[in-house]
């Protein structure tokens, strides 16, 4: 895997299971690097759709991507407070500048008000079957939801909104 540091720019892609890219981020910039996980951050940032689509993201977002954990997860600052996006997906790796993960369909949605929910699981089920997903594969998929909510309930400090404006603070004054 390629060292990275604080201030690098780097693009982040997302595959399917089969191989084929679901979506690629044009650009995150490194924040901070810790021993288990990186923290990015960007703003209005080009989204390229697998079908050729495009779009800025919407809000600013800090995002987590983990070396050995099974999710990562975006806080997107919102209006109306913090609101978090986590992706069921592999640890990332970094290839070529570029963060690649992928991406297993199930999320968790975890709204301002603190409460959450998760998302597409019938588009799991079906990618489950028509790509099969080993057992193995569907153990690791559900440890990481399930770790994941641990998480979220049991406090931690990347579900903290003060912690996550410290980070996008840092971004604006140092990197945007």
């Amino acid at each position: 895997m390629n060292e990275v540091k604080v201030g690098d720019k780097l693009k982040i892609q997302c595959y399917k299971h089969n191989g084929s890219v679901h979506r690629y981020w044009n650009e995150a910039v490194i924040i901070d690097v810790k021993d288990d996980y990186i923290v990015c951050a960007n703003n209005h940032t080009l989204v390229i759709e697998s079908d050729g689509s495009t779009r800025k993201t919407r809000e600013p977002a800090v995002m987590y991507f983990f070396k050995d954990k099974w999710f990562n997860i975006i806080a997107q600052l919102k209006k109306d407070g913090i609101s978090y996006y986590c992706n069921i997906a592999t640890p990332y790796l970094i290839e070529d500048g570029t963060i690649k993960y992928i991406d297993y369909d199930l999320d968790l949605r975890i709204y301002a008000s603190g409460e959450y929910k998760i998302l597409d699981r019938a588009e799991y089920n079906y990618h489950k079957k028509i790509m099969g997903y080993s057992s193995d594969l569907d153990k690791a998929i559900k440890n990481g939801l399930d770790e994941l909510i641990k998480l979220y309930k049991n406090g931690s400090i990347i579900f903290n909104s003060e912690y996550n404006l410290v980070y996008y603070n840092e971004y604006v004054k140092s990197f945007a």
